[in-house]
């Protein structure tokens, strides 16, 4: 079962051990947990998913014309922006920092300008900032928890996660209906829309529609539901918590069931600023940090070359 956790306690931004305990305990046993509590009122929930549905109503040429370069040559992105159903069955819009104008920054790899259908008007993208607000300061109130219950320090946390230099990402993923399963799972031989695979960065805070259909494999090999609920997220940890706490907090691996009706899914995937050192001592949980580790921009490199559709031409296939 996964666990529940109520984070209202941490709004206030003070230290609750309870709080940390559960979210640790909930990391370490399966990398899963729901959150309610974090304050984030159902009429922005349902304001975002309204906007997830129109820009996948949009007609293709809109949506491809913010496609990043390996779908449209003509685009200035390779990380950002829309990519079709040829992607493992589903379409998805990856909107990355809304307020991003740094021009040093955007010198950067992954640092890019959000391209958006002019269709779309201000007040979707009012909708879409608000929620990466949002969902940045939960993130960090979560991820500083979870530094603070590991022994960690948390001033480290937020300082490495500052905006709007920070990575993170905003994605909505559309699966349309479809009449048979994407892939076929190896081990039970369950229909999916989504194989099983584990997620790279640090925190995923997830909001999905009724749909349902996640599922997220525990330790004895058993895959749970994820029961859809207005109310809550659900969070997960990724590789690089993974790798920044020693292997403390696991990332496991989920997938989503094939369900004949359309569905749509907003996940944020937490990730912290280019430079941020890929070592425990940047969450203050070693002595020393070690010279080897990569920073994030590195590491997300790497990451992301088993994708090809996000892989620039200089880059080699790893």
């Amino acid at each position: 079962m996964i666990a529940r956790v109520d984070v209202g306690g941490l709004l206030a931004e003070q230290e609750d051990r309870a709080i940390e305990s559960s979210l640790v305990q909930a990391c370490r046993e399966i990398g899963f947990v729901t959150v309610a509590g974090h304050g984030i009122e159902r009429g922005l929930f349902d304001a975002l998913m309204k906007a997830g549905h129109e820009f996948f109503a949009l007609p293709e040429p809109a949506r491809h014309g913010v496609a990043p370069k390996h779908w449209n040559p003509a685009s200035e992105n390779t990380y950002r922006g829309y990519f079709p159903s040829t992607v493992a069955g589903k379409q998805g819009l990856d909107i990355g920092e809304p307020r991003l104008d740094d021009e040093a920054l955007l010198e950067r790899p992954f640092h890019e300008r959000n391209r958006l259908p002019a269709q779309l008007g201000s007040a979707w993208l009012r909708v879409v900032e608000r929620y990466f607000d949002s969902l940045s300061r939960v993130a960090s109130l979560l991820l500083e928890a979870l530094v603070r219950g590991l022994g960690g320090d948390a001033r480290l946390a937020r300082r490495g996660f500052a905006r709007p230099a920070s990575l993170s990402t905003l994605r909505f993923n559309f699966y349309p209906e479809r009449v048979s399963p994407v892939a076929v799972a190896r081990d039970d031989g369950a229909g999916l829309c989504c194989d099983a695979h584990v997620d790279s960065g640090l925190l995923t805070l997830l909001y999905q529609d009724a749909r349902g259909g996640l599922q997220v494999r525990d330790a004895r090999g058993r895959w749970l539901d994820i029961e859809p609920d207005p109310d809550v997220l659900v969070v997960n940890t990724g590789q690089a918590l993974e790798l920044l706490t020693g292997g403390e907090l696991v990332a496991t691996r989920h997938r989503v069931l094939h369900t004949k009706g359309s569905r749509l899914s907003v996940p944020f995937f937490f990730e912290p600023t280019p430079d941020f050192p890929m070592h425990a001592a940047s969450l203050g949980l070693a002595a020393e940090p070690d010279p080897a580790a990569p920073n994030y921009e590195a590491y997300l490199a790497k990451s992301m070359r088993r994708f090809s559709e996000y892989r620039r031409a200089a880059e080699p296939a790893a």
